[in-house]
């Protein structure tokens, strides 16, 4: 799988990187709104994990301009904020992940996209 990571926490999306690689998958970080919209005009993405809160644009506004592509990945929120903060997020997300992040329940989303990848193949 082809994941773009979106977080300003540079040192927890570095990590996550890492921890995807381990896993086989291709992993991509970008620090900003800005740097995850521009990657996704030159790669596709196979899912997205975007944290809420980022410093140029929201990671819902991400999210929209994700949808509206042409292939738009899987889209993962990922926040430290409690499910009140996140209204506005509906719908636009597949799935939600609490920061920490859950990584058993990380894999079954990765698990679940391989599997609609390969369906779709």
């Amino acid at each position: 799988m082809n994941v773009l990571i979106v977080d300003d926490n540079e040192a927890a999306a570095d990590l996550l990187q890492e921890l995807l690689s381990l896993q086989d998958h291709t992993a991509r970080c970008t620090y900003s709104a800005t740097e995850a919209l521009a990657a996704c005009e030159t790669e596709t993405f196979d899912v997205a994990l975007v944290d809420i809160t980022l410093p140029d644009l929201p990671g819902t506004e991400v999210a929209r301009r994700l949808r509206a592509g042409d292939r738009p990945p899987l889209l993962v929120a990922v926040t430290g904020l409690s499910s009140h903060d996140t209204r506005g997020a509906e719908g636009l997300f597949d799935h939600h992940l609490q920061k920490p992040i859950d990584f058993d329940a990380l894999d079954r989303i990765l698990e679940q996209a391989r599997s609609k990848s390969a369906s779709a193949s």
